[in-house]
């Protein structure tokens, strides 16, 4: 099995950036992209702003990997779609990040991946997977209402994660 988390998650964390609390983001409190109801639900503790403004990397790490690089299963996806589907696995939620894939793909969009998923990848050239990929990816995120707000960062966003995934295949 090949590992390339470490890499997906720096690349995503230069997005998420620290602590923020932005009145359009549905997500409300956030920490290098992990929200207050995510951290919470994580630890199984209520947790009050300051805890969330004192969150390092080193402590969403392991969230990273168990909520969103393992859900996606990363380690069993090409090098490259990878890290598209976990980065729009910690913008979107691991389900949707699925459900995109599944998508592209021509499976039924469940939202789980299974042998399924995992055989119809298989068959597919990765570049175009990526390219599909951020292409649907974009296409959702210009439909939600925070967009008018988080547009131009988010079109970025994805740009960016397809130039790299495309550049390390």
């Amino acid at each position: 099995m090949k590992d390339n988390f470490e890499d997906a998650l720096r690349l995503t964390l230069g997005f998420e950036g620290g602590y923020c609390n932005h009145p359009s983001d549905p997500g409300g409190m956030t920490n290098h992209g992990v929200t207050k109801r995510t951290w919470e639900d994580w630890t199984g503790e209520s947790v009050d702003e300051q805890c969330m403004r004192d969150l390092c990397v080193s402590d969403v790490v392991p969230l990273y990997r168990g909520r969103f690089w393992n859900k996606v299963w990363g380690d069993d996806l090409p090098a490259g779609l990878d890290y598209c589907v976990f980065d729009a696995a910690v913008n979107s939620g691991p389900k949707q990040a699925i459900v995109f894939l599944q998508r592209i793909l021509g499976v039924d969009d469940d939202g789980v991946i299974g042998p399924v998923t995992m055989a119809a990848v298989k068959r597919e050239k990765p570049s175009d997977l990526i390219e599909d990929y951020c292409d649907l990816r974009l296409r959702f995120l210009e439909k939600l209402k925070a967009y008018p707000v988080f547009g131009k960062g988010w079109t970025r966003r994805v740009n960016a994660v397809e130039d790299y995934a495309k550049k390390n295949i």
